[in-house]
């Protein structure tokens, strides 16, 4: 008996000769038809060539590319784990998230293997790819739409790693929640170069096409001028693009921008840091829909803006609408629920909301309050018409480039560094990036300079991660319990020049 688990073998009965992938870096491309026999060949490679079971991870260690997706659908057919892994991150950064991950099997770009290889079993997606191609596929299994299929890693607080557990049945629920919201119609391009380690790109980005039985287009990373020619090929026809608000300021600043031909777009999709209004608006103007949203790792897909230039002018600033599937609360510090338009943090409930934190089971209990709500840590306000409004973040956490960064991290970092006396990093406004760290630190004499603290994060942390501004300061200002106070550091920060020099940009 043959039986149709997924939505790509959905869609390969449906419409079998519709397009369904073009990986653009290598020019192959896949109806539903041979995507769907596609990930059956992976899943028969994971299980014959590799023996990987129900419930084991393969870890993944790659540039976008349609092997990535294939293994995760592979995974989810079969019961094991994909867990795509931020290549950008230093040795030092991974083996944490490897060891506690502990995957039977890791695929990569040879360059990114390299440091790691020696130990877990590795195989380079080159050679992985050449396997899959000539494999018999594996025939359908019996399957659980609860048992996870996917572990993305987020950083805590405390700086140790965290890997959000997500079944198909969350993952699916966000493929329905960003359709709805996001018009997503078997007609819809989506351009997805979003990293595929972020749920936005292995899940907002491919799941609600292969649901609606659209097209992906897989591209291997963001180039300004490169990016803009493909939104503006009338011959890709792309309909759906999601970036952070960086990117799409580097688009409109790229020398051939032409609103003209960006307008068959059905929007611009955006999220992953803070969007000021008259950015907004300048592309609205232009007649292009710039939709933000919110999403989270646990939870997927939280809100959207609908693409419709008028409303998104009205509400500019506003995250979007939060769609029925997802039950939300506001609550005061003690969890009270607060009315309409005041702020307080927001508390979630649904089939997208994950499961738990792996083998993290008592972060996995602070996430949650005693009846199942979510704790998002985002403090947002919900106005009259429904539109969720983000105002702050509750932790510490900035966004740089769309990426999380966390400063305890940072600073766990610096201690080791001898002539450290006290560090607080903070996220600061930046035209570029959104947000960049500024390092506040007090230097014991003959500590470093501003080179030799650079030096020694370089080796340590990803670029994105260090501080873009140093200050040398005297002491930092401390509660009488010994906790620094970031408000009021942030305050000097602020107010007084600097006592300490401007890093360049890296």
């Amino acid at each position: 008996m043959v039986s149709i688990v997924d939505d790509p073998g959905l869609q390969a009965r449906l419409q079998p000769d519709a397009p369904a992938v073009l990986d653009i870096a290598s020019n192959r491309n896949w109806t539903y038809a041979a995507w769907d026999k596609a990930i059956a060949r992976t899943a028969a490679v994971l299980v014959q060539n590799y023996d990987i079971e129900v419930g084991q991870r393969v870890a993944a260690l790659a540039r976008n590319c349609a092997e990535l997706v294939l293994l995760h659908l592979a995974c989810a057919r079969i019961g094991s784990i994909f867990v795509p892994l931020n290549w950008r991150l230093t040795p030092a950064e991974l083996f944490p998230l490897l060891e506690n991950a502990g995957p039977s099997l890791l695929v990569g770009d040879v360059s990114f293997l390299a440091p790691v290889q020696a130990s877990w079993p590795t195989v380079d997606i080159s050679t992985l790819r050449h396997t899959i191609e000539t494999a018999t596929p594996l025939a359908s299994r019996p399957f659980d739409r609860n048992r996870p299929s996917l572990i993305l890693y987020t950083s805590g607080t405390s700086g140790r790693p965290k890997g959000v557990l997500l079944s198909e049945r969350n993952i699916g629920q966000t493929a329905i929640n960003f359709g709805m919201l996001a018009r997503t119609t078997p007609g819809s391009v989506v351009l997805a170069e979003t990293p595929m380690f972020h749920i936005i790109g292995i899940v907002t980005n491919l799941r609600p096409p292969f649901m609606h039985g659209g097209t992906i287009l897989i591209s291997d990373g963001f180039d300004p001028a490169r990016t803009l020619a493909r939104l503006s090929d009338p011959g890709l026809g792309v309909t759906h693009y999601f970036c952070v608000p960086q990117m799409a300021k580097m688009l409109r600043e790229s020398p051939d921008f032409d609103p003209v031909k960006l307008r068959p777009l059905t929007a611009i999709f955006s999220g992953g840091a803070p969007h000021a209004a008259e950015d907004i608006r300048l592309w609205l103007r232009d007649g292009i829909a710039i939709a933000d949203g919110f999403g989270m790792s646990e939870v997927g897909t939280i809100s959207c803006m609908p693409p419709y230039i008028p409303l998104i002018d009205t509400k500019a600033g506003a995250t979007g609408i939060v769609p029925p599937s997802i039950s939300l609360r506001i609550v005061d510090a003690n969890e009270h629920d607060l009315p309409s338009g005041v702020p307080g943090e927001l508390l979630l409930k649904g089939d997208n909301v994950f499961s738990s934190y792996w083998n993290a089971p008592e972060e996995t209990r602070k996430a949650f309050t005693e009846d199942g709500w979510f704790r998002t840590g985002d403090i947002a306000r919900q106005d009259e018409d429904g539109f969720l409004f983000l105002i702050d973040r509750k932790k510490d956490m900035f966004i740089s480039g769309g990426e999380n960064v966390y400063p305890v991290e940072i600073e766990a970092v610096l201690a080791a560094l001898p002539g450290i006396r006290e560090a607080a990093v903070l996220g600061v406004p930046d035209t570029r990036w959104g947000e960049v760290g500024h390092l506040a630190v007090v230097i014991a004499k003959g500590g470093p300079d501003e080179a030799g603290i650079l030096a020694f994060l370089d080796s340590r942390l990803a670029r994105y991660k260090i501080p873009k501004y140093i200050s040398f300061v005297e002491t930092l200002p401390r509660t009488s319990t010994g906790k620094i106070q970031k408000i009021i550091l942030r305050q000097q920060l602020t107010t007084a020049e600097p006592a300490g020099a401007r890093i360049k940009q890296i």
